[in-house]
């Protein structure tokens, strides 16, 4: 019995070991993309770098393509990760977007190689039906979908089609996220994230404009296209 449970505990430190060793090699890895580019990133700069034999980041990544992706991935996790931190205690709906989207923004400022990573994804791996990023998209919005859905229901949000709303709010983010890389933000996370929730949801429209709006979109659906009134 005493054996079992030694062996039981060196395989477990073992486990322990050999994750701790490629997030390392994950860690590294990611910088090195960032920095060089995919196609100048070399395996030998990698190991020189972690101090360790190339053999060892190949029992872990058979190629440099499979290195690169599991590091992309990782960055989603990492995000992932980050977003559901912010929610922890945070119970009020409308909060949590804004959260998120904080958090979101949060990160990828913290960390602009992530934002590279996926930059280069996009560039090399142009064969790939779905970049990283979007696998995991699907992954998570569907507790956005679950929450919007929620919001409609309960007469917070107007009638109108959940995936409008992921839609626009992923791809204000995903947008806000490259022009920050790109050209450096000019707000603080939490700023940003309180416009897009402004205007995504509240709107731009007054409450007298969105009545002229709605009234004027009520008129032009009842006309025909030869501008006849319909039966």
């Amino acid at each position: 019995m005493n054996d079992l449970a030694e062996k039981r505990s060196r395989r477990c430190n073992d486990d322990e070991a050999l994750s701790a060793r490629r997030e390392e090699i994950l860690d590294v890895a990611t910088q090195l993309f960032a920095e060089h580019g995919f196609s100048e990133t070399v395996t030998q700069a990698l190991a020189d770098r972690l101090q360790i034999g190339k053999g060892t980041i190949y029992r872990h990544f058979p190629s440099k393509c499979e290195l690169f992706l599991a590091a992309a991935d990782r960055v989603m996790v990492k995000l992932n990760e980050r977003v559901d931190e912010a929610l922890v205690g945070v119970d009020e709906p409308l909060d949590r977007p804004l959260r998120a989207i904080a958090a979101y923004l949060r990160f990828f400022a913290e960390n602009p190689h992530f934002a590279e990573m996926l930059i280069q994804e996009r560039a090399h791996f142009k064969d790939r039906k779905r970049s990283t990023y979007f696998v995991h998209r699907e992954r998570t919005i569907e507790r956005w979908r679950v929450l919007y859905g929620e919001m409609i229901a309960t007469g917070r949000f107007r009638p109108m089609a959940v995936s409008q709303i992921t839609d626009v709010v992923s791809s204000t983010i995903y947008g806000a996220m490259f022009i920050n890389h790109f050209v450096g933000p000019t707000k603080s996370p939490d700023d940003q994230a309180r416009e897009i929730i402004d205007v995504v949801f509240r709107g731009v429209l007054s409450e007298h404009e969105r009545v002229n709006h709605d009234q004027r979109v009520t008129c032009a659906v009842e006309r025909d296209p030869r501008g006849g009134k319909q039966p």
